[in-house]
């Protein structure tokens, strides 16, 4: 994903690379390359080459157990951050980050790349043409080899993929989850170490159902990389494959549902919206706020696949919330979590409508 970015941030006339940061300094040099100019100072220390360049940003390209410390470190140096996804390596780093957004007052927003779609957009807008939906529901079926780590973790479906398609299900629904009841499981045949199957029913607001039926080891007939769609509501169904454009039938006429405007593609989009927000101030859809909830899904369906239990979302939030003013050594962004009532309403307080 860094030679992706690398490549993406070099193609935007926008985006000026200055520096690149690894621990490997060979890493940091081929990745120049890969930028298209191998002089671009490299080193491992991010403050100092801060320093030394002058950069007016971050893009966090790290794995996931760096998130917390490297965003964490760009902030307090006075940069807004543009980082991968998930927003941190559990959900009470992700409220430390959030906090230390406000504290600091610089922008931290995570790309959740799936958004940047405009299939996903579209289909957005023809859910909104079926009144009150009562439902939606997502079918994934892939079966990929990836060798290395992923076949070796832990509920690798729900870690690793299943975060695109909850992020996904709150923006169409334009809701948050209320509880989930979810069930993993490994198929005799699979060839991942962890659980590469799962099904998980979320209760959304307003009584909505979210169902995500997902595995990883499903060879033959296989679903796109953004799953199988469908949504049902007072005045019809409407359907996406997730590779093409979307439709909808309301009980028997097509839906024809205003334009929306582009959102971009992927990781492109995701800098674009990043560097307009950082020039206009505007709070752009992915500001960590908004994002904390995709991966508090996430935390929470595998708490219910694990416990047999369902698992309500705000017993997750204000158990991070406990976890992380327990292990948060900044004063300044303790205070802010301490001044949090409620998460809930305090995500919500600072989020962009519709995240």
């Amino acid at each position: 994903m860094g030679r992706a970015w690398l490549a993406t941030a070099a193609a935007d006339p926008d985006v000026e690379l200055v520096g690149i940061v690894d621990l490997d300094l060979d890493a940091a040099r081929a990745g120049a390359g890969v930028a298209g100019d191998p002089s671009i100072p490299v080193g491992t220390d991010l403050t100092a080459l801060l320093a030394d360049t002058g950069a007016e940003a971050v893009l966090d390209i790290t794995v996931p157990v760096a998130h917390h410390p490297v965003t964490m470190e760009a902030l307090r140096a006075g940069l807004p951050v543009l980082g991968e996804k998930p927003a941190a390596q559990t959900v009470a780093e992700a409220l430390s980050l959030a906090a230390a957004a406000e504290a600091t007052g610089q922008l931290f927003m995570v790309s959740q790349s799936r958004r940047y779609n405009d299939h996903l957009v579209a289909f957005r807008q023809h859910v909104r043409g079926l009144g009150a939906v009562g439902g939606l529901s997502t079918r994934f079926a892939k079966a990929p080899h990836f060798g290395g780590f992923r076949e070796e973790m832990d509920d690798v479906l729900l870690l690793d993929m299943a975060i695109h398609a909850f992020d996904s299900a709150r923006y169409v629904l334009e809701r948050d989850p209320v509880s989930v009841y979810c069930e993993s499981w490994n198929p005799s045949w699979s060839w991942y170490r962890g659980d590469a199957a799962a099904t998980a029913v979320f209760a959304f607001e307003d009584d909505v159902r979210y169902v995500y039926d997902g595995s990883w080891c499903a060879p033959g007939a296989e679903t796109s990389w953004n799953g199988d769609w469908r949504a049902s509501g007072a005045a019809g169904t409407a359907l996406w494959d997730g590779d093409h454009d979307p439709w909808s039938d309301l009980d028997g006429t097509p839906g024809r549902p205003a334009a929306a405007p582009s959102v971009g593609s992927e990781i492109a989009g995701s800098l674009a919206s990043f560097v307009r927000a950082v020039r206009s101030g505007d709070t752009p859809d992915g500001e960590v706020h908004g994002n904390v909830m995709s991966l508090t899904m996430v935390d929470a369906a595998i708490a219910s696949a694990r416990s047999g239990r369902r698992i309500v979302i705000d017993e997750v939030l204000e158990q991070a919330h406990a976890t992380a003013l327990e292990a948060e050594r900044d004063t300044e962004v303790r205070e802010r979590l301490a001044s949090w009532e409620s998460v809930r309403s305090a995500l919500g307080a600072h989020a962009p409508a519709g995240a």
